[in-house]
């Protein structure tokens, strides 16, 4: 590209991921957006005290962005905040420490920058806004995420039916390397032997039935959320920061009102 060309301006909205500091003044964000993917683009000058958009340039923040490409990284040229999640997540503990680990599986999940991903962004959207609304608990919500992002990453677990040969269920054996549910027959040893109602629960949090999910208990959750976060691990190679300091100790009732679901749909 010459220094005369000019260089292309594009707009997207998307989700901020995670910042971090270049040189005195800029910062390096990583976005999840609608269209384009992930993007990660400098801002220049946003920490400055009198930045116009340092703030709105945040984890948790929902934004539309103007770019335009650069030769390593894009640049954001202008920005507007379209809903800011921040405040609420991080004013709730467990909200804050599962909403960070939503953020960090979307990174890890969407390597390839600028492959469009438009599941996964709902996605997080959608987990964000709940997290934020407190209608269920933080820990089923971060849980039904990353169930349904590994879906979107294909690594949807067996439930149902056998991992390995299909055969139909319920059964009662659990293989992290199989992909999910084993049948007697295809059992590796080793294999984890959880309870029915355990899978019940990561069935509904996968399918999004809330009225059972909300009803479990907690030993039901701890086995569940062990269970999602060894198969994640299991396919990322290597572990989340952010997992093991999610918070799972709120006990609250989540808050009765009306709520859209965690998955808001697939159109553009």
């Amino acid at each position: 590209m010459s220094a005369h060309t000019p260089k292309a301006l594009y707009r997207d909205e998307g989700i901020v991921l995670r910042t971090q500091k270049l040189g005195e003044a800029d910062r390096i964000i990583t976005v999840l957006t609608r269209r384009t993917g992930k993007v990660r683009a400098v801002a220049k000058g946003v920490r400055r005290t009198k930045s116009k958009f340092g703030a709105r340039l945040e984890p948790f923040t929902h934004v539309d962005l103007q770019l335009y490409t650069g030769r390593n990284l894009d640049i954001v040229s202008q920005v507007e905040s379209i809903r800011s999640y921040g405040q609420e997540i991080v004013a709730d503990y467990p909200a804050y420490t599962a909403g960070t680990a939503v953020l960090e599986t979307a990174d890890r999940l969407t390597a390839e920058e600028k492959e469009p991903s438009l599941r996964m962004f709902l996605l997080v959207v959608g987990a964000l806004r709940t997290l934020g609304e407190r209608t269920h608990q933080p820990g089923l919500v971060l849980d039904a995420f990353l169930l349904r992002a590994m879906s979107v990453a294909g690594w949807e677990p067996a439930l149902g039916e056998c991992a390995r040969c299909g055969e139909a269920g319920p059964h009662r054996h659990f293989s992290v390397p199989a992909g999910g549910t084993v049948c007697p027959s295809c059992r590796p040893t080793g294999s984890a032997m959880p309870s029915p109602v355990t899978l019940e629960l990561m069935e509904s949090l996968l399918t999004g039935d809330w009225a059972r999910a909300d009803a479990s208990q907690g030993i039901n959750r701890r086995e569940s959320s062990g269970l999602v976060a060894a198969m994640l691990q299991w396919h990322l190679e290597r572990g989340l920061r952010s997992l093991p300091l999610v918070d799972r100790s709120d006990a609250r009732p989540a808050v009765l009102q009306p709520a859209e679901p965690l998955i808001v749909g697939t159109g553009a």
